[in-house]
C-alpha cells in the first residue's frame, strides 16, 4: 500500500511542477514565437529564394516548458517520426505521458496481484513499453500496406509521363487515385514540390519519412532521370516489375520459414504459460521461484536465455531479398 501511494505522490508532485512551469513559460514561449516570426519576414526575400525550404514546426507537447525540455533529445524526435510513420495522431509528449500512466497502472496491477515488489517492477517496465511496441506495430503494419499498393502508383505515375502529364501533375493523380497510405504519402509530395520546395528534396523527404527500399529506389531513379534524362515511363515499368518480382520471392521465402517461425512462437510462450499455469494451479510450488534469491538468478538467466534464443531464430528465419 505504502508503494502505490507513494507513487500517486510522485505524479501528483510532478505534474504540478510541470504546469507551474508552464505557466511561467507560456508568456515567453509565445513571444519567441512572435519574434521568430517577424524575424523571418524582415529577411531579404531575394537572398533567400535560392535556398527556399518548406519548414515544420513539429510541436512536441502543448506544455512549452516540457516541449522545450523535450526538443533536447533527439530520441524524442525520432518517437515523434515513429508516431507519424504509424498515422498515430499522438504529440511526442502527450505519448510519454501516456507511457508513464500505462506503467503505473500496470504496476499497480501486477502489485496487487502478485504481492510482492518484483511484480511491480515487471509491470513498470511492461507499461513503458506497451505503447511504444503498439506504436511499432501500428508503423508497421502501414508499412506493410503502403508496400502493397506502392507497385499500383508507380503504374499509374508512369501511364501519366507516358499519356503526356507532367510529372508533377502525375503526383496530383496519384494522390487521387491510389488509395491509403500511398496517397497521402504522394499528395504531401505534390504539396511540398507545390509551394516551393524543390522536387528533389520534396522527393528525399518521402525516402525520409517512407524509409523503405522500393521508395528509395524509386526516388533514386526518378531523380536520375531529371539529371541525366532518359524514359521515365519504361524506368518506372522496371522498377514496378521489379518491386512485384520481390514480393513473389518474399512469399516463397515465408512458406519456407513457416516452421522456423513457428518454433520460435512456440519457444517464446512456452515458459511463460507454464509459470501462469502453475501460478493459478499450485501457487505454494512456483512462489519460491518469486520469493527465493535463488529463484530470482532463475528468472534473470531464464529471460536472458529466452531473449538470445529469440534473436538467433529471427537472424535464422529472416531472409534479405
Amino acid at each position: 500500500m505504502l508503494f502505490v501511494i507513494a507513487i500517486l505522490v510522485f505524479v501528483v508532485v510532478t505534474m504540478a511542477v510541470f504546469v507551474t512551469i508552464s505557466l511561467f513559460d507560456e508568456r515567453k514561449s509565445q513571444a519567441r514565437v512572435l519574434r521568430d516570426r517577424l524575424s523571418t519576414v524582415q529577411q531579404p526575400t531575394a537572398e533567400a529564394m535560392p535556398n527556399v525550404a518548406l519548414l515544420r514546426d513539429e510541436v512536441l507537447s502543448r506544455i512549452p516548458a516540457f516541449d522545450s525540455f523535450l526538443r533536447r533529445s533527439e530520441r524524442v524526435s525520432a518517437l515523434q517520426k515513429v508516431l507519424a510513420q504509424g498515422n498515430i495522431d499522438v504529440r511526442a509528449g502527450n505519448f510519454l505521458m501516456l507511457c508513464v500512466a500505462s506503467a503505473l497502472l500496470l504496476a499497480v496491477i501486477s502489485y496487487i496481484a502478485g504481492g510482492n515488489i518484483i511484480f511491480a517492477w515487471v509491470g513498470v517496465v511492461l507499461g513503458f513499453f506497451l505503447p511504444y511496441a503498439y506504436a511499432s506495430h501500428m508503423r508497421k503494419k502501414r508499412f506493410q500496406k503502403f508496400e502493397e499498393k506502392f507497385p499500383e502508383a508507380i503504374d499509374t505515375l508512369a501511364r501519366a509521363v507516358r499519356a503526356g502529364h507532367a510529372f508533377t501533375t502525375a503526383l496530383e493523380m496519384i494522390a487521387n487515385e491510389v488509395s491509403e497510405p500511398v496517397a497521402g504519402e504522394f499528395r504531401q509530395l505534390y504539396e511540398e514540390q507545390k509551394f516551393g520546395l524543390p522536387v528533389r528534396d520534396a522527393l528525399l523527404n518521402l525516402a525520409d519519412r517512407i524509409p523503405l527500399v522500393d521508395v528509395k529506389f524509386f526516388v533514386t531513379a526518378v531523380m536520375l532521370q531529371r539529371e541525366t534524362g532518359g524514359n521515365l515511363a519504361e524506368i518506372l515499368d522496371n522498377l514496378s516489375y521489379v518491386i512485384r518480382e520481390r514480393f513473389k520471392i518474399l512469399r516463397q521465402v515465408r512458406v519456407h520459414t513457416a516452421q522456423g517461425r513457428l518454433t520460435m512462437v512456440l519457444l517464446m510462450a512456452l515458459p511463460p504459460t507454464v509459470v501462469v499455469v502453475m501460478f493459478v494451479l499450485n501457487r505454494s510450488f512456483i512462489m519460491p521461484l518469486f520469493v527465493d534469491p535463488i529463484g530470482h538468478a532463475l528468472i534473470v538467466a531464464g529471460i536472458t536465455m529466452q531473449t538470445l534464443g529469440y534473436f538467433f531464430i529471427r537472424r535464422i528465419i529472416r531472409i534479405q531479398v
